[in-house]
């Protein structure tokens, strides 16, 4: 089993449901690099460069986790730190038709690099970044579903007074 698994997003923002995957993922890579897509398509809230130091501060206690940025396929990122397996969550079967999708590109792409999924924790099953900032924009009490620095974080993107 290859020891380094890349695992890609766009992370806007970093969830208590992506710490939980790559602590699993950990169980079964030694590695795993989190590589912060730019992908500007998404229209994120927050920066590159914010998305990367929300990753830093979130995983900085667990070995073996690397953060990363890249723009463009993620099959030559791949190729570029020589990793064979790209980490995937699925949350419910909508992920699954988009993830399998994205998959087949990609083995298509570059055959070499396998795609292997975890599904989510049960306790993060509902959760994306998405419906996340939907709730932080309108005050909504997502205090246990992100790491506190970037539910601060979010509360100021959104010019609400800090909370404790």
């Amino acid at each position: 089993m290859p020891d380094l698994a890349v695992y890609p997003g766009t992370f806007d923002p970093i969830t208590n449901g992506h710490v939980d995957l790559i602590q699993r993922g950990l169980k079964i890579f030694d590695r795993i690099i989190v590589a912060v897509a730019k992908n500007p398509g998404k229209k994120p809230l927050f920066t590159l460069e914010e998305r990367a130091e929300m990753l830093r501060m979130a995983l900085k206690d667990i070995p073996g986790v690397t953060i990363d940025t890249f723009d463009g396929l993620l099959m030559d990122y791949c190729k570029k730190v020589q990793a064979r397996v790209v980490l995937r969550g699925l949350r419910a079967v909508t992920d699954f038709e988009y993830e399998f999708q994205m998959a087949m590109m990609n083995r298509r792409l570059e055959p070499e690099v396998e795609t292997v999924f975890l599904m989510t924790g049960l306790k993060w099953v509902f959760l994306s970044s998405s419906i996340l900032k939907e709730a932080a924009v309108h005050g909504g009490d997502i205090q246990e579903m992100v790491p506190p620095f970037v539910y601060q974080m979010l509360r100021k993107k959104f010019g609400l007074p800090p909370k404790d």
